[in-house]
């Protein structure tokens, strides 16, 4: 029995993990201007972010096509006997509702695709993803696997700081954190994903206390299953972060992530996440 787990660009896996458990990365589209890029694929991280604060021009993202996802579970069937794939959620991107139209389109003309809404991006979508690469290692059918990463969506938790939401604004991604817009020169807004999108959950005056909410959060979270720790342009703090969890959760065991071009568009420098899950 071979399950093939898809997700899309947005889940921060680190590629040479993915390609490690056989995961397959669908890109969202990134463009400046007139030019889309494959995120991941024809603009690395270093180069975006880069772009991101030189460009006058402001970049904005695009969902993977139907035709996209077709394209990879045409070439995935030969070798398998179900997919299960999971996205970013509905409620921040159209990724989702691509993949459902590509299985409809395929019909017959493929094994059974079983498509999740993760309700979470970035390493809190990433631990599902691995989730379900485990389970079909297992030996799992696709149904048994989609169950189980189906029912561990809920179990999947998010908190980050930002230096400003100057690019959440920008990207029109605020939703709901669009309450702490006013304090934006004299504040680190602190989010959380709920409910499948973006919501506020406080504020700091520094990148320290930042942290201490972060380490807050991570020892709240009851019978931790995994952990990783999603930067955008701090690498070395993010090593710390993961050394100052160390105390929750085994430290070789803690993924250290970087935010790829589809989210960091709307993230920006600066940012630092981590994301649970729980058994």
């Amino acid at each position: 029995m071979t399950i093939k787990i898809v997700t899309d660009s947005t889940a921060d896996i680190p590629p040479q993990l993915a390609k490690s458990l056989g995961i397959t990365i669908v890109p969202l589209y990134v463009r400046f201007g007139e030019k889309a890029l494959k995120d991941g694929v024809e603009i690395t991280q270093d180069q975006f972010f880069e772009k991101l604060q030189t460009e006058s021009i402001h970049p904005n993202t695009s969902q993977p096509s139907p035709q996209d996802f077709i394209d990879v579970y045409q070439k995935l069937a030969p070798d398998c006997d179900g997919i299960v794939s999971i996205h970013i959620s509905s409620k921040l991107s159209g990724t989702y509702d691509s993949a459902i139209q590509a299985r409809k389109l395929l019909g017959n003309d493929a094994p059974p695709i079983e498509v999740i809404d993760s309700r979470s991006v970035s390493m809190g979508l990433g631990l599902l993803g691995l989730l379900g690469a485990e389970a079909a290692s297992s030996g799992k059918n696709v149904k048994e696997v989609a169950d189980t990463v189906r029912s561990a969506v809920e179990k999947v938790q998010m908190m980050g700081f930002f230096d400003t939401l100057k690019y959440l604004a920008l990207g029109g991604r605020i939703g709901k954190s669009k309450a702490l817009l006013g304090s934006l020169l004299s504040v680190k807004p602190v989010l959380v994903v709920g409910q499948g999108e973006l919501l506020p959950a406080g504020q700091v005056r520094s990148r320290s206390k930042g942290m201490e909410k972060l380490t807050e959060f991570t020892a709240g979270v009851k019978n931790l299953a995994a952990l990783s720790v999603v930067y955008t342009t701090t690498p070395d703090e993010a090593v710390a972060m993961a050394d100052r969890l160390a105390e929750f959760f085994p430290r070789k065991q803690i993924i250290i992530s970087r935010l790829g071009a589809a989210l960091g568009v709307h993230a920006g420098p600066g940012t630092l996440f981590v994301a649970t899950r729980s058994k």
